[in-house]
């Protein structure tokens, strides 16, 4: 039933010297055989047996003899069995500390002072304290002969930590899941999300009835940074102008990169006016921050097409899509460095203006 505590300093305490050696030598071989049989074995893990066995009774015993000559004084203290017990765990866990920093100093494997004090540090108190107080009420058990409260004992902390391994093992997956996907949803290089993550993004936001600014833009000219320099070249500044995009939004808004150069953004819980606002903003902000390469300093600009609408069954939000890109198109045929933007809000019949017009000044 052992799992996660090991109860050697207590039978040690019962049965003395002779006793913790029988008691390290049976459990420690049945580890060995059982690793053995499951595959599970190191190369080494007939000589660790043995040392196990070894470490273990010489700790245990000498905390036998500490604890038969220091019980009588810390009898007349409050708690004092329990301090002692505490004393006794953590003596035995320097001793183990030492023997393995000799060991390690010697193959080599720790050869600082600094590396010492960490592998001492590697030491959960946590579990020194739940393997202390264990071992402390099953000294008491064992010494009142309460034979149903050990098995209790042993049940209740081989489901405890069963059950946080479970927990922890658990944590682990989702940690790996979450980080699988987020590595699925993201651009490599510019680390905003990716086109994969707008479409999840687009289903999502399609039915929610809210007001969504929806920006397609690019960078003027791109081809020829590319063209006339490299594509290292081309990827800082594609990496600049995420950046730079990404400093305007909000925690609400999103950015993806939908393709090459081209950046889409979502632009939610805004006006109209807000997000031409903003376009403008971040249309000057572009122009006015240059990209910093290895090669030299690239002033640039970018063009930008807005469609605002509200999300509804009526107008699905890929053809939101498909018109914001189309009116990027359109200031692009107007030159570098424009914006050309839409109120979907306006192809509304009357009465449905009103409506979002009132719904929008009482928010």
């Amino acid at each position: 039933m052992d799992m996660g505590i090991h109860y050697g300093l207590s039978i040690g305490l019962f049965a003395g010297p002779l006793g913790i050696f029988i008691f390290e030598f049976v459990q420690r071989f049945i580890v060995y055989f059982n690793r053995k049989i499951t595959n599970t074995a190191d190369p080494d893990e007939f000589l660790h047996t043995f040392y196990n066995i070894g470490a273990f009774a010489l700790n245990t015993s000498i905390a036998f003899f500490l604890f038969t000559v220091l019980y009588p004084a810390f009898q007349q203290i409050p708690f004092g069995f329990w301090l002692l017990i505490i004393l006794l765990f953590i003596v035995t866990a320097l001793l183990s500390d030492t023997y393995l920093i000799t060991i390690f100093y010697i193959t080599g494997s720790i050869s600082s002072k600094k590396e010492v004090i960490e592998f001492i540090k590697s030491r959960s108190v946590l579990d020194m304290g739940k393997a202390a107080f264990s071992n402390g009420l099953l000294f008491i058990f064992l010494l009142e002969q309460r034979w149903e409260m050990i098995v209790a004992l042993f049940l209740l902390n081989y489901l405890v930590s069963r059950s946080f391994l479970e927990k922890s093992q658990s944590a682990k997956h989702k940690m790996e899941r979450d980080k699988f996907e987020q590595m699925a949803y993201t651009d490599f290089l510019t680390e905003v999300y990716n086109r994969a993550y707008m479409d999840k993004k687009m289903e999502e936001l399609n039915e929610s009835n809210e007001n969504l600014g929806i920006i397609v833009s690019d960078i003027d000219s791109f081809k020829e940074i590319n063209d006339n320099y490299n594509h290292a070249v081309g990827d800082r500044v594609i990496q600049h102008y995420a950046a730079t995009l990404q400093s305007f939004l909000k925690e609400d808004d999103y950015l993806f990169r939908s393709g090459g150069d081209e950046f889409t953004v979502f632009l939610r819980n805004r006006s109209f006016k807000e997000c031409a606002e903003l376009v403008e903003e971040i249309r000057s902000g572009v122009a006015n921050t240059p990209a910093v390469t290895e090669v030299k300093r690239f002033p640039f600009s970018a063009s930008f097409g807005l469609y605002y609408y509200k999300t509804n069954e009526k107008v699905d939000i890929k053809k939101a899509y498909v018109r914001a890109d189309h009116l990027l198109l359109q200031a692009k045929d107007g030159g570098k460095n424009r914006m050309s933007i839409k109120n979907g809000m306006n192809d509304l019949p009357l009465s449905e203006r009103f409506t979002n017009y009132v719904s929008e000044k009482m928010t």
